[in-house]
């Protein structure tokens, strides 16, 4: 009997496809979170093996899923980007009020940007790889945060008019603040905090 007739059984392997699918995205998820963990903890140019430990997978699964680097640098990146554009709705629809949806999500960012620790110097590289990141960055956070600024809006906690992108910008910049004094997040809630209605 030919397969896919009526009445035909499902072939094994047709019907493990989208569980292995599953089972490859999370194990895939595993390897960029212990990545971007690795890369906050030690730069961009850690050691492969010290990412495969922090995985619990061999360095030889690190480079069948990445060849190189910059395919494992870019690859976080996007992740990371993912799940903090991703968190905007999500924030919002969790029922508390959207600016202390905002400044939940600031603070998201914030952690991101710690994550890219290293990451604009390989940016700056000649790696074709990092070319289109930054307009990725761009495509889905700026969308993400003028959401979260509309609702802080509409709900008349925040004065209208903030730039989304000047924004991100500016949070970036405080957070790019190296010294041993300086408290970046704090800093950066004063900004947020500049934002309210009084």
């Amino acid at each position: 009997m030919a397969d896919g007739g009526p009445g035909s059984p499902t072939p094994p392997e047709r019907a493990d496809a989208p569980r292995k699918r599953a089972d490859a995205r999370r194990n895939e998820a595993t390897l960029l979170e212990a990545a971007a963990a690795a890369f906050l903890a030690a730069g961009v140019d850690v050691p492969v093996r010290d990412i495969a430990g922090r995985a619990g997978v061999g360095v030889g699964t690190i480079y069948r899923h990445f060849p190189t680097r910059a395919d494992l640098i870019v690859a976080v990146y996007r992740h990371q980007v993912q799940a903090c554009a991703e968190a905007a709705p999500a924030l919002l629809a969790d029922g508390r009020p959207p600016y202390a949806a905002l400044t939940a999500w600031i603070d998201q960012f914030v952690d991101f940007l710690a994550t890219k620790h290293g990451l604009a110097g390989a940016m700056n590289s000649d790696t074709a790889a990092y070319e289109t990141l930054h307009g990725y960055f761009l495509d889905h956070l700026v969308p993400a945060c003028a959401r979260l600024l509309d609702a802080a809006v509409a709900a008349g906690e925040i004065r209208p008019g903030t730039d989304p992108r000047e924004l991100l910008f500016a949070v970036g910049n405080l957070c790019a603040g190296r010294a041993p004094y300086y408290d970046a997040r704090r800093m950066v809630g004063l900004l947020v905090a500049g934002l309210r209605l009084r």
